[in-house]
């Protein structure tokens, strides 16, 4: 495959034709493309001077923020690849990511200071530590403060060149909780994304063909999940790519209220989301107040990561009916595997979707399922996929298989294809648990909850949460049995988030005698899950989720 695009080169021409255009807004903060490239550059020159080279990498330990946008830009311009970053990880998670992405530089937001000081001497491969003030405290001693970085003296290349195959690292759940890296080639990343772009150039196209069509600025964007996610990153990459302006909002919790108000105050046109997770939050408050907002100048809305529903859709479409939602059925390792559209027009389904054009359903065999068949199969991906995960062979050989003489990518998304040819998604094949977009593996946080002092044994799974998707169980079993005394369920969840992501934590606790481990020491998590639904229905009148 011959390499051709490369995001720094494009993104440099959009900032020498559109210098003015704005690039991100952060609150009262407007940073043209001209500022923007100039921040990169002096980064990415600091990168350089700091012997930053290929076979190292550089993680954004970043909040979302024009400093996250800065830092992907200045990776792509000296070619190193970037690492995402998830500002919930815990210490254990955190030593292991830097380690095992070979980084030798990370960006961080102040208020993690106390927590890399931590584990610095776990990750002694990383030597350069970049300190962005947010008001939580000075710079550390060891840290060098971004803000201080001189300007670079022109335009920053590296001495070993750009290429397409220069790799972006997104680094998503592992089989057993720790974070894999995605490998993708920037002209894969940049092929696939300018096929829905807003702006989309030749696919045989080059940089001149970016200086003639960049006419105007293009949308404003806002990516309601984080930039640490590939929903937030990628959207805005593309939209970036297209001389566009990617909008963030400045809090660091999800607020419905403040989206809304920034959609209206910036006339934002396009927004990604994370399925009814989002959209849920965002219909309650239209709902409550449907004369407050300005919402007209918004033309599209995007979801992937979690399911988003019918009823949220169509509850969004009341409020805009000339609205485009947009469901993309996808993950790191293979985007845009099928779609669904709503409109006024045309009414979606919860978890339907229409096959894309590299996409198929196939059997444990690698043959395609019959439509209407009622055989459930795996989704496969063709075409521009990862190059595989980072230093794991055995991993990428399960997921990236070649069928047929063609490569494809099958990361163990389930489906159904009715008579018509469209498909109905049924979920993960393994137990990995799907809450608010974020990957959680049972086996992780059970190893936890089975350290506690009162706890013999512990399987977690997910159950239907309106808001987030799934929303994760724990059902323990005491170490002493036969008391008939529940285990104190704050003090379990509490326990879990000292030791990892807060997500990760179970939102209920229900003791059992026992789990009815098989011989060979599996449980039966269906069986187990359908307990967890009996348990909430029977004290769900009496007992809210704890938070």
């Amino acid at each position: 495959m011959t390499s051709s695009w490369h995001f720094a080169d494009v993104w440099e021409v959009v900032a020498e034709t559109l210098p003015e255009a704005p690039a991100t807004v952060h609150g009262e903060w407007h940073q043209t493309w001209a500022e923007l490239d100039a921040r990169a550059d002096a980064l990415a020159a600091w990168l350089l001077d700091r012997g930053v080279a290929p076979g190292e990498t550089f993680a954004q330990y970043l909040y979302s923020t024009p400093e996250y946008i800065e830092a992907l830009y200045a990776s792509f311009k000296i070619g190193i690849p970037p690492v995402n970053t998830n500002y919930r990880y815990g210490s254990d998670e955190l030593a292991y990511l830097w380690d095992n992405a070979d980084c030798s530089a990370v960006i961080f937001h102040g208020e993690f200071a106390a927590r890399i000081e931590a584990i610095r001497p776990r990750v002694p491969g990383v030597r350069h530590w970049l300190w962005v003030d947010d008001g939580s405290g000075p710079c550390p001693a060891w840290a060098v403060d971004y803000a201080s970085l001189p300007p670079a003296a022109g335009r920053t290349v590296p001495p070993w060149g750009r290429s397409g195959d220069d790799l972006m690292l997104m680094y998503t759940g592992g089989t057993t909780g720790m974070p894999k890296g995605v490998m993708w080639r920037q002209d894969d990343l940049f092929a696939l994304f300018n096929r829905t772009a807003a702006l989309r150039y030749p696919e045989d196209g080059g940089l001149d063909d970016v200086r003639t069509m960049l006419v105007k600025p293009g949308p404003a964007h806002l990516p309601g999940a984080p930039l640490m996610h590939g929903t937030g990153a990628f959207t805005s990459m593309a939209i970036l790519s297209s001389g566009g302006s990617v909008v963030l909002l400045p809090s660091r919790h999800f607020s419905a209220t403040e989206l809304l108000d920034t959609v209206e105050r910036v006339r934002v046109t396009s927004l990604a989301i994370v399925g009814d997770a989002f959209g849920r939050p965002i219909l309650a408050a239209l709902d409550a107040e449907p004369d407050r907002w300005d919402i007209s100048s918004l033309r599209v809305v995007t979801s992937s990561g979690v399911m988003w529903s019918a009823a949220s859709k169509d509850g969004l479409l009341r409020h805009h009916p000339s609205l485009i939602l947009v469901d993309s059925l996808g993950s790191s390792e293979a985007l845009n595997m099928a779609a669904s559209v709503t409109s006024g027009e045309a009414r979606g389904e919860t978890a339907a979707f229409t096959l894309g054009s590299s996409t198929r359903v196939i059997d444990d065999d690698g043959h395609d399922v019959v439509p209407g068949s009622g055989q459930v199969g795996m989704l496969a991906l063709g075409g521009r996929t990862p190059v595989g995960y980072y230093k794991d062979p055995e991993k990428t050989a399960r997921t990236f298989r070649v069928i047929d003489g063609r490569r494809w990518s099958i990361p163990g998304d389930f489906a159904l294809v009715e008579a018509d040819g469209s498909l109905r998604l049924m979920g993960r094949g393994s137990q990995c648990i799907n809450t608010g977009g974020e990957k959680v593996y049972p086996e992780e946080v059970e190893e936890v909850i089975k350290t506690h002092p009162e706890v013999a044994d512990a399987a977690c799974v997910g159950v239907p949460d309106e808001r987030f998707g799934e929303a994760i169980v724990a059902l323990v079993e005491p170490a002493v049995l036969g008391t008939g005394r529940s285990l104190d369920e704050a003090s379990i969840i509490a326990y879990v988030k000292d030791r990892l992501a807060g997500y990760k934590a179970p939102k209920r606790v229900f003791t059992l005698e026992g789990l009815g481990r098989a011989p060979n020491g599996k449980v039966d998590y269906r069986a187990l899950r359908d307990a967890a639904v009996r348990a909430l229905a029977a004290q769900a009148p009496d007992k809210p989720s704890p938070s």
